[in-house]
């Protein structure tokens, strides 16, 4: 497995300062709400591409007072194990003042994209505002759809960010008027194939992890199924992807009169379902949030078997809106599970399930004891 056995932090959200060893496989961060716990998680999570648990700008995460610079830093040192041989490097991240808009990635102290970043560390939280996940539009479900996709193919981030500058390129010259056709065509040929490999890259996750949902081995969480709405989706179900690039250019270059493109893999939509067949739309919260888990619970195993290592699990009181069964069923699942779990609580109640193999940190106002 990958671990954290250091964390750094600096001027982040509500800690000056902290320099926390992490021995535990499994932690449990338990303290009152606003004590600081979850910009822990948030901390960890920006080690990965992407704007982290929360998805705040880089701007807000910065601790407010007087004294901060308006920048602020993540660091961990990590420790991956794969067969008998483990290595240690530090990953950090951050920005210097308040006006960046990027931030840097440091692996082992030099720069490297995102991509080199996920392919190193991969991490999948589940917090409480997920509960919401399949009541709300289709973009965190999309967004929670490349978290997964990201752990197996760490360049997907690239894929998405370069499809939503080409379109965005796109949309600005047809609204200004001042698109040349052939520059059009050069970057709606960019747009056809990042489409394509975003989408192939989301099928390719959601057909393994259906299988590995499908072998139920966290019940009594139900083995949920996911599938993909998204004509390209469709397209590539039947077609080889170079035929579907074709169809996109020529729908791209057919539809120049609105600014935006009428097929994008930004419009797909992630669907769940139970083994009756009940979407996730239509269940109970606790239903919501036993299908959320399990499939968690299964990614994590799928990326253990596929990388080698499993990806750290960031978890928000997880055991908040399941029944008793189903939380002590989550707390056997995670002392099992062959990964490193950091969780919250507010008080060591919730934390019954996880049985001695937790590490208990009290957190109170940005101070872990």
């Amino acid at each position: 497995m990958t671990r954290l056995t250091t964390l750094r932090l600096t001027d982040f959200r509500s800690y000056a300062a902290l320099d926390l060893r992490i021995e535990a496989r499994i932690v449990a961060l338990q303290g009152p709400n606003g004590s600081g716990k979850t910009n822990l998680l948030e901390a960890i999570s920006l080690l990965a591409p992407g704007r982290g648990l929360r998805g705040a700008k880089f701007a807000e995460l910065a601790r407010r007072a007087p004294a901060a610079s308006g920048g602020w830093a993540v660091a961990a040192t990590l420790a991956a194990t794969l067969s008998d041989e483990t290595r240690r490097f530090t990953l950090g991240t951050g920005i210097e003042t308040s006006g960046a808009d990027r931030r840097k990635i440091l692996l082992d102290g030099d720069p490297v994209t995102a991509a080199i970043a996920a392919a190193n560390f991969a991490c999948v939280w589940l917090t409480p505002q997920m509960d919401r996940l399949f009541t709300e539009g289709a973009s965190a479900r999309r967004r929670f759809l490349d978290r997964l996709t990201l752990a197996l193919a760490p360049g997907h981030a690239s894929e998405v960010a370069a499809f939503e500058a080409a379109a965005a390129n796109r949309n600005r010259q047809i609204e200004q008027h001042t698109a040349d056709p052939a520059w059009l065509a050069v970057i709606e040929d960019s747009m056809a194939r990042h489409a394509a490999a975003i989408t192939a890259a989301r099928l390719d996750l959601i057909a393994r992890l259906n299988k590995t949902l499908a072998l139920g081995s966290f019940a009594p969480f139900p083995a949920a199924q996911m599938t993909l709405d998204c004509p390209i989706a469709t397209r590539l179900a039947i077609e080889p992807a170079l035929a579907v690039e074709d169809w996109l250019r020529r729908l791209y270059a057919t539809n120049r009169i609105e600014p935006s493109a009428p097929v994008s893999p930004q419009r797909a939509d992630l669907i769940l379902t139970d083994a009756t067949g009940l979407a996730a739309a239509f269940a109970s919260t606790g239903q919501q949030r036993a299908m959320l888990v399990g499939t968690i619970l299964a990614h994590a195993a799928l990326v253990a078997t596929l990388r080698g290592t499993a990806p750290v699990l960031l978890l928000d009181e997880p055991f908040v809106h399941l029944d008793a069964t189903h939380r002590m069923a989550l707390g056997t699942a995670l002392t099992r599970l062959d990964a490193q779990i950091i969780c919250t609580a507010t008080d060591r109640d919730q934390l019954t399930p996880l049985g001695p193999d937790a590490t208990i940190l009290d957190v109170t106002h940005g101070a872990i004891h």
